[in-house]
C-alpha cells in the first residue's frame, strides 16, 4: 500500500524525493498548518499510512504536534539536531531514518560504489 509522508516545505519534499520512489505521496504543510490546511492534508492522505518528517527545531516540533493530533496513528521520523532541517540532512542519514521507520520498500538506494548525493 502506498504511503504518505508529510513535511514542512517544498525543499524538504525535493530532498526526500531524491531517495524515495514515486509511489510515495509527499505532502507539504507550507509552514504551521491551520484548520483548513490540516483538513486538506487529511483528504489528500485518505486512508494511507501517514509518516511525519519535520525539522528538529521549535517550528518543526510545533508542526509535528499539530500533525500528531490530526493524524493520531501517524509514525514520526526524526532528523538529527544540528542538520539544517530535512532539506539539509545528508541523504545517507535520511535513508537510515527511513529504514528505521520500516520503509525499505520505498527507498531508492544509490548503485553500489556510488557516493550519496552525486
Amino acid at each position: 500500500m502506498p504511503i504518505v509522508i508529510i513535511v514542512e516545505g517544498k525543499n524538504d519534499r525535493s530532498r526526500l524525493r531524491r531517495v524515495l520512489s514515486e509511489d510515495v505521496l509527499i505532502l507539504c504543510t507550507f509552514g504551521t498548518p491551520g484548520t483548513e490546511q490540516l483538513e486538506l492534508l487529511k483528504r489528500q492522505a485518505g486512508d494511507k499510512p501517514v509518516y511525519v518528517f519535520t525539522d528538529n527545531d521549535a517550528s518543526g516540533k510545533k508542526i509535528r504536534a499539530l500533525l500528531g493530533d490530526a493524524f493520531p496513528d501517524s509514525e514520526h521520523i526524526y532528523t538529527r539536531r544540528g542538520y539544517a532541517g530535512v532539506e539539509g540532512t545528508p541523504e545517507e542519514y535520511l535513508i537510515q531514518q527511513l529504514e528505521k521507520a520500516g520503509l525499505e520498500d520505498y527507498i531508492l538506494y544509490p548503485p553500489p560504489g556510488m557516493e550519496f548525493g552525486l
